[in-house]
């Protein structure tokens, strides 16, 4: 077996197919160009983003000193490389996208499940990305015309029309891109870690002096400790903030095949993936962590909104310099990350009808419905409803997929009937019985701790042991799906 999987270009018959369009094609050897070097420049390009500043400095918020934080999200990350790694492998064998993979676990219409739910998370995080971009022209007009500051909450949304307005605009010019196509953000890309490493820094710079060097920093002590407020409470708070850190890139622990399928070479995506992932996020994340706890020095509270730490400059030059840079950035990032699937996604709903640049407006609607401010209240929210609340759906998907890639399959796909609708991955009628019951199996136990979550059950409901489930959601979805997918499919019928 060659590392490429050799491929039917054309693919015969199939063409002309429901199942099949130019986007959710394989992509042929003589265009998969991607060394080590691009997987690590990619994941380093998107780490290096505010929602990991945020990430980190929450973290902070809740609780945790400066090395616990840190520790917390490498080890996350760490353990979300696996499965990333892992549903690589498909991608670089077949030249497959996400939506595609998933056809052969569950079903040529089955499929459309895991892409929705994957789909559903992006338009989420496309949400809060160009929520932070237009938040940020918001502070730039407010020092300039304090008058936008002083407009009334919208009691519909939450927030005030000049913050609403910002956002769209920013949101618009998101779209824009996505109408030109992924090639007019390239330029982007490659200038957007540096802005966001440099905006770092500058920020770990201003803390250290005005917090009296990294001494007054660092010593902040853990609310855990002994004497502290939340004494004895570590394991509560560690351990579904690790899943919500395992939440965080359990997005693209899926979908990763849309970009290991333009890789030369399976060592390539691994040794790219590995040395662009868990040390960047960590890097990255300290910076946030310094920043964050020098604020509760400097100003005597916790701010780890990163924006509302720069309106704290009284440089205008400054000001605005800082705020571009976010939005340049902030712009590259969401159109990597929160776009390329979702829009693959949305196509692979009707091929024939859904373009990208079709699936990626839709991505852009559903990111204004889903009201990303209100996900960003507090961090709390942020890391137990919206991280841990995804990660359960996410994790049954990611065991369901490696369980069926490599245990079942030995990692041996038909290409051509991953595009063929009368197929063998038809199952029962586009659908494989044995995937969607693992997956159901894999969401269930998780779903009381979620409501709970979300103050729509009360805990006095559920036994304590089934609400704590939810704490180690990703994991626990992971595993339960994974084992019951291998057993049943040994036991069921291949057709089911």
């Amino acid at each position: 077996m060659t590392e490429h999987e050799p491929i039917i270009d054309p693919l015969a018959g199939v063409q002309d197919g429901r199942l099949y369009n130019d986007d959710l094609a394989p992509v042929p050897a003589s265009r998969r160009t991607w060394g080590a070097g691009s997987y690590a420049a990619l994941w380093i390009s998107m780490s290096a983003c505010i929602p990991t500043y945020m990430l980190a400095s929450s973290l902070i918020g809740g609780g945790m000193n400066w090395w616990e934080a840190v520790l917390t999200i490498f080890l996350g990350n760490l353990i979300v490389l696996v499965p990333m790694i892992l549903n690589a492998h498909a991608g670089t064998r077949y030249g497959i996208p996400f939506p595609v993979y998933c056809r052969a676990a569950f079903g040529t219409t089955g499929a459309n499940l895991p892409a929705l739910l994957r789909a559903l998370v992006a338009c989420g995080w496309f949400g809060i990305q160009s929520w932070i971009g237009g938040n940020a022209i918001y502070r730039i007009l407010a020092l300039f015309v304090p008058a936008v500051a002083k407009g009334g909450v919208i009691a519909a949304l939450g927030i005030s029309l000049p913050q609403f307005l910002c956002f769209l605009f920013f949101w618009a010019i998101n779209m824009v891109v996505v109408i030109k196509g992924i090639d007019s953000i390239r330029l982007l890309l490659n200038i957007k870690a540096p802005l966001l490493i440099a905006l770092g820094l500058l920020l770990l710079a201003w803390a250290y002096r005005h917090a009296g060097g990294f001494g007054p920093i660092l010593s902040q002590p853990s609310a855990f400790d002994p004497g502290q407020p939340r004494q004895g409470r570590f394991l509560a708070f560690f351990v579904p903030a690790l899943t919500g850190m395992i939440g965080f890139w359990a997005t693209l622990s899926l979908n990763i095949p849309d970009f290991s399928r333009y890789a030369r070479s399976q060592r390539a995506q691994v040794l790219g993936q590995a040395l662009g992932l868990p040390l960047t996020m960590a890097l990255y994340s300290f910076i946030g962590v310094a920043v964050t706890s020098a604020t509760m020095i400097i100003f005597g509270r916790t701010i780890w909104d990163p924006v509302e730490v720069l309106t704290q400059f009284k440089n205008p030059v400054v000001l605005v310099i800082a705020m571009l840079a976010l939005c340049i950035a902030t712009l590259a990032t969401n159109i990597a990350a929160n776009v390329v699937s979702p829009a693959n996604d949305f196509s692979h709903l009707s091929p024939r009808r859904i373009s990208f640049r079709t699936g990626g407006l839709i991505t852009g609607l559903l990111g204004i419905a889903m009201m990303p401010w209100k996900l960003l209240a507090d961090p709390s929210g942020y890391i137990f409803t919206w991280l841990v609340g995804y990660s359960a759906l996410l994790g049954p998907i990611g065991g369901i997929l490696i369980a069926d890639y490599f245990v079942c399959r030995r990692c041996r796909l038909n290409l051509t009937a991953l595009y063929q609708e009368g197929g063998e991955y038809r199952f029962t009628g586009g659908f494989s019985i044995v995937a969607i019951v693992a997956f159901a199996a894999g969401v269930l136990p998780s779903l009381p701790g979620f409501l709970i979550q979300l103050g729509a059950l009360p805990a006095s409901a559920v036994p304590p042991a089934l609400a704590h489930v939810y704490d180690y959601a990703w994991f626990a979805g992971f595993g339960i799906a994974f084992c019951l997918y291998v057993t049943l499919r040994k036991i069921a019928p291949s057709r089911r």
